[in-house]
């Protein structure tokens, strides 16, 4: 897995300024105030920062962006890094500050002076989350060692804000890492296995194959599975941190490690994109990981539906019939629209064992809800108000995009078959809100459920303020935000 740039926090040292090598950064006020450590560093450059406010640039600069001053006069570092915040920044604009650091990071050391902010544990968030990279297929790549040291006033205190926002960035860097991850690699297989290794943190993991798939009846998962030579299964992790009673939230993923749509067979351009069809199943991985990693007080189960869906002599066919675990049957219109297939006999299993408190699935399930929210947002859809409100100010807090579309009777009339209980598409209108209604056919009236569709944010051409181009890791900010404020004791 793809490691957090090694970060230390120490007490301010303002003499060994002069002789540090590498990259230097110094939190500056938009309003051009210098503490004590941007004093230094002014003196040390024979007046470089003052210039510089003198010059406006920090007035142009909005909150949250950074300003390079290359090797500096004066000093033995490659360059000086102004980070510009307010004087009392939220949290998201220190995280973009950390971000814009994290980005210019390369091979070596850096050093950050934040003296006595109050958000140092965020802009070292942002600048963990950003200095991601995924190489490991590049032959060609130098292993980078980077180091990151932290000068600030309390840094005990700093440590203890900061150990589980890097629990979260180590969590989303695993999201990452499987979503970037090419098929041939992250096969069924291989995704389970590395799930599997999460009992070291103190998970429990287990993994059902076939076999004891079939004798539950997903019908429906294994259907979709059928066409490839990689075994379905269905991973559960367990985290048992809250009260020993509590129902868990339960959070399911699709986990479609490679889609070509089956026999429904996708265009050939741009169908590589689709090794991040696992998208909601890596979202769920990396939450699991992050709960566990900062010792959540709540209960959360993660399930998440493994198949490949590939074309074959023996691949599901559009107008076949198929049984879900739930015991209603399903017209198979369109094997592309296989992500509902897997999850509804997932979120069925959850509900049956688990009993949970919510539950909410994630999938890169449609390119309907693309056209409609385009990569900003991801769709919301709930049945409880209560559970959806949550979670969208989660998500809010965490400046990770959602937005709630509706459900209701008409769409859901759509799924009418003529020879099963439901067909799998309802057509091209509303895409997304009748494949929302398919699942919501399978929840209990008695389980507050949120669906989020992920597939427009999930991974992006372009980089994004906390991500390089690629996967985003979107969710898991958002989810374990969820957790903390509502589940936890």
């Amino acid at each position: 897995m793809t490691n957090l740039i090694a970060t230390s926090f120490t007490a301010v040292d303002l003499d060994a300024l002069a002789g540090f090598e590498g990259r230097v950064a110094v939190v500056v006020a938009s309003d051009g105030k210098l503490d004590a450590g941007a004093r230094r560093i002014n003196r040390l450059s024979k007046g470089a920062l003052a210039r510089l406010v003198e010059a406006g640039k920090l007035e142009d600069a909005k909150a949250g962006k950074v300003i390079t001053l290359n090797f500096p006069a004066g000093m033995a570092a490659e360059a000086v890094d102004v980070l510009v915040l307010d004087r009392r920044p939220s949290a998201l604009d220190a995280r973009k500050a950390g971000a814009a650091f994290g980005k210019i990071l390369s091979a070596g050391n850096a050093l950050l002076i934040a003296g006595s902010n109050t958000k140092t544990a965020q802009i070292v968030l942002g600048a963990a989350m950003r200095a991601y990279e995924f190489n490991p297929h590049k032959t060609a790549s130098d292993d980078k060692s980077r180091s990151l040291s932290v000068m600030c006033a309390k840094p005990e205190e700093v440590v203890a804000d900061a150990k589980p926002l890097l629990a979260i960035a180590e969590g989303a860097h695993m999201t990452r890492d499987l979503v970037n991850e090419p098929a041939n690699v992250l096969t069924t297989t291989e995704f389970a296995d590395r799930l599997k290794e999460m009992e070291s943190l103190g998970l429990n993991v287990e993994v059902l194959e076939e076999a004891e798939l079939e004798k539950l009846g997903m019908g429906t998962l294994l259907c979709v599975g059928q066409g490839s030579d990689s075994p379905s299964k269905v991973v559960v992790m367990q985290w048992n941190g809250g009260e020993k009673d509590a129902k868990p939230l339960a959070l399911v993923g699709k986990g479609v490690v490679f889609d070509t749509g089956g026999i429904s067979l996708k265009p050939a351009g741009g169908m590589e994109d689709m090794t991040m069809d696992m998208g909601g199943a890596g979202v769920v991985s990396g939450v699991m990981r992050s709960l566990a990693l900062r010792g959540a007080k709540a209960n959360v189960v993660g399930l998440v539906g493994l198949v490949e869906n590939m074309p074959s002599g023996n691949a599901v066919r559009p107008g076949d019939v198929v049984t879900s675990m739930k015991g209603d049957t399903v017209e198979v219109i369109n094997t592309d629209a296989e992500g509902r297939l897997v999850l509804c006999d997932v979120m069925w299993y959850a509900q049956e064992r688990f009993e949970p408190a919510g539950m909410i699935d994630l999938a890169t399930l449609t390119g309907a809800i693309i056209i409609g929210l385009g990569h900003e947002n991801a769709g919301v859809f709930s049945n409880n108000d209560d559970l959806c409100n949550a979670f969208l100010k989660a998500a809010e807090s965490e400046g990770e995009g959602a937005w709630r579309m509706p459900l209701g009777q008409a769409y859901d009339d759509m799924l009418k078959s003529r020879i099963a209980d439901m067909k799998n598409i309802g057509g091209r209108p509303a895409g997304s809100v009748t494949a929302a209604q398919f699942l919501q056919r399978f929840v209990k009236d008695e389980t507050p459920w949120v669906h989020l569709d992920i597939a427009g944010v999930a991974s992006l051409k372009s980089e994004s303020t906390l991500a390089p181009t690629g996967a985003t890791g979107w969710g898991v900010m958002a989810l374990n935000r969820l957790v903390s404020d509502m589940f936890e004791t």
